[in-house]
C-alpha cells in the first residue's frame, strides 16, 4: 500500500479497536508523523503492511494514553 494508504489504515484501526472518534486518532497519527515516527515507514514499503498497521497502531495509542 502506498504511504498515505497506510497512514489512513492505522488510523482507522485507531478508531476502530479503541473507540475514539476520528478526531482524536487523526491527532494520535499526525502527533507521531511530526516526531519522525513514521520516517522508515515512507523510504520502505515492506513496513507498510496490515500486520505492521495493526502494531503500529497498537504502539501509538499505548504511547498517547500514557500523556
Amino acid at each position: 500500500m502506498t504511504y498515505e494508504e497506510f497512514l489512513d489504515e492505522v488510523t482507522t484501526l485507531i478508531v476502530e479497536k479503541y473507540d475514539l472518534d476520528d478526531e482524536a486518532a487523526i491527532k494520535i497519527v499526525v502527533d507521531a508523523q511530526e516526531r519522525g515516527y513514521f520516517i522508515a515507514h515512507d523510504d520502505h514499503k515492506s513496513m507498510r503492511t496490515l500486520d505492521r498497521a495493526h502494531e503500529d497502531a497498537r504502539a501509538l495509542f499505548k504511547t498517547s494514553s500514557k500523556k
